[in-house]
């Protein structure tokens, strides 16, 4: 019967019918390895611009604004360099790694779960078009980065205040760093902050994870360049977010003084204030040049391992 088509397809001039193999389903494991591998992997090869990131967000914490130095992303790195040693651009990128793969695996495979939640309620389903398509990414791509951020943010914690050492090292690791706090601040200590980081990762993997998933289904191929430009709006969107959790982060560390007292909204109120509306985006250069390489990785290095373990499963 196909054989015939295929004969009557040529005599018409026209192409022979295309033969749909059926692909196997990723199971839970290959998931969760290829997610968080693709997270490891984006944030080790970014990792000298997360951490000028995170130095530049915490300037002016404990310094006079008035005073503080003059800096640019170049005069940083060489600081960096001539101080610390090239090597010190990956400080805190082990625990970084630590908490990426459980981080990515998590927000990829419960990415999948919740849109296959959503698209079980009427009108949010898989005929309910182009509007619901993207409430379903949005929705799943918000509640799997608030799923992934609360169940590893210690290890989020930790990695900023490794990062943020420089000449004086008060944390020795990940597992002295984990132990110091909870010694010095009580486990509380290891959740400073949470609050700001679900505010801003939830729309930010929302936005991520649906104009990914929306270029990807309809005009990838057409429009390649749309992706990390609409990823970085959401970057700048939600920057303020991600320097207010930081320097959450790093109140009372290493026997410090508290400088924030009156949580989150009283913490951007404190930077307003101190310095100005430039104070809650600093940082943010260096970000920018780190999102569009660190998205782009990632889905990569995503997809090319789900295709690679898929092909690895239909040859079993």
């Amino acid at each position: 019967m196909v054989a015939s088509k295929q004969l009557h397809s040529q005599r018409c001039g026209g192409p022979p019918p295309q033969l749909h193999h059926h692909r196997p389903q990723l199971g839970t494991v290959p998931h969760l390895l290829a997610g968080g591998v693709a997270g490891a992997v984006s944030k080790t090869c970014t990792a000298p611009l997360a951490r000028l990131t995170i130095l530049f967000q915490v300037q002016g914490m404990h310094s006079d604004v008035a005073t503080m130095r003059k800096t640019s992303i170049w005069r940083e790195a060489s600081r960096i360099v001539y101080e610390e040693g090239f090597r010190a651009f990956w400080k805190g990128n082990l625990v970084t790694i630590a908490h990426r793969l459980p981080y990515s695996s998590i927000s990829f495979y419960t990415y999948e779960r919740y849109k296959n939640l959503l698209q079980m309620i009427p009108g949010l389903d898989r005929n309910g078009g182009f509007g619901a398509d993207v409430g379903v990414r949005l929705i799943g791509g918000g509640l799997s980065g608030i799923t992934a951020a609360s169940m590893t943010y210690p290890l989020d914690l930790v990695r900023t205040r490794l990062a943020a050492q420089t000449n004086t090292a008060y944390y020795r690791g990940i597992s002295h760093a984990l132990y110091a706090i909870c010694r010095d601040e009580g486990v509380k200590g290891l959740y400073k902050g949470l609050g700001a980081t679900l505010l801003g990762v939830g729309p930010s993997i929302a936005i991520s994870f649906c104009v990914y998933e929306t270029l990807r289904s309809h005009w990838q191929i057409e429009r390649p360049y749309d992706s990390p430009v609409l990823i970085s709006l959401a970057c700048g969107i939600t920057f303020p977010l991600d320097l207010v959790r930081r320097r959450m982060q790093l109140e009372g560390a290493a026997g410090r003084a508290r400088v924030y007292q009156t949580g989150l909204f009283g913490t951007f109120g404190h930077i307003v204030r101190t310095e100005s509306l430039r104070g809650l985006y600093r940082g943010i250069l260096p970000e920018y040049c780190k999102v569009v390489p660190s998205v782009g990785i990632v889905f990569m290095t995503y997809e090319t391992l789900k295709s690679i373990l898929t092909e690895l499963a239909s040859d079993d």
